[in-house]
């Protein structure tokens, strides 16, 4: 009985994950229990670990292990352009598939004040300090496009403004491969009104 109750702390403390409900949850238990008993020992000394290691870049905020990130630490990062991002993995994912060069910013949220976010929550205050040292020529603000999103970059934009700093916004609009047909009217609205030379 004991373990029943054991396996059901297992199965519920799996649903913290994203994506992750009982059924998936379920599954996940069963299988390491089953059939990967040492493949869950290692994926529990590696969450202990890294729950116990990993902090916050001093600067640019993502997840590091060190005091600076790799990207804040890399001299021949583009100091003068600050890529703002609502999550660490927003980071990952620009690096990853683009051939950004410069630093980044992560708020670790977007404005809501309904949900009682505003901007001291999300770190404006050091965003600011770093655009007052006037070694930022551009702040590219790639928040997401939602409402709290599109927020945010306009407040931001406005901040970027009284320090002369040159704020702008990434593209939204009709993915690549992407058939008009399926794309939403939204999103083909914003694509119409980003329009630009060709």
């Amino acid at each position: 009985m004991q373990n029943q109750g054991l396996l059901k702390e297992l199965i519920q403390s799996l649903c913290c994950l994203p994506g992750v409900g009982p059924k998936s949850a379920q599954r996940m238990a069963f299988h390491l229990l089953q059939r990967n008993r040492d493949g869950g020992m290692q994926l529990s000394k590696m969450l202990a670990r890294a729950v116990n290691e990993i902090g916050h870049c001093r600067e640019c905020r993502t997840l590091t292990e060190t005091e600076l990130c790799e990207v804040c630490a890399n001299p021949l990062r583009d100091a003068e352009t600050l890529c703002v991002v609502e999550s660490p993995a927003d980071v990952w994912v620009i690096d990853q598939a683009t051939t950004f060069k410069g630093k980044y910013f992560v708020l670790h949220g977007r404005l809501s004040p309904l949900d009682g976010i505003g901007p001291d929550q999300l770190g404006f205050e050091l965003l600011e300090q770093r655009m007052a040292t006037g070694q930022i020529k551009e702040l590219i603000l790639a928040t997401n496009s939602t409402v709290e999103g599109q927020a945010t970059a306009h407040f931001i934009g406005e901040v970027a403004g009284k320090f002369n700093i040159r704020a702008t916004r990434i593209a939204h609009g009709v993915p690549m491969g992407g058939e008009l047909e399926f794309i939403d009217s939204g999103t083909l609205a914003h694509a119409f009104n980003g329009r630009r030379e060709f």
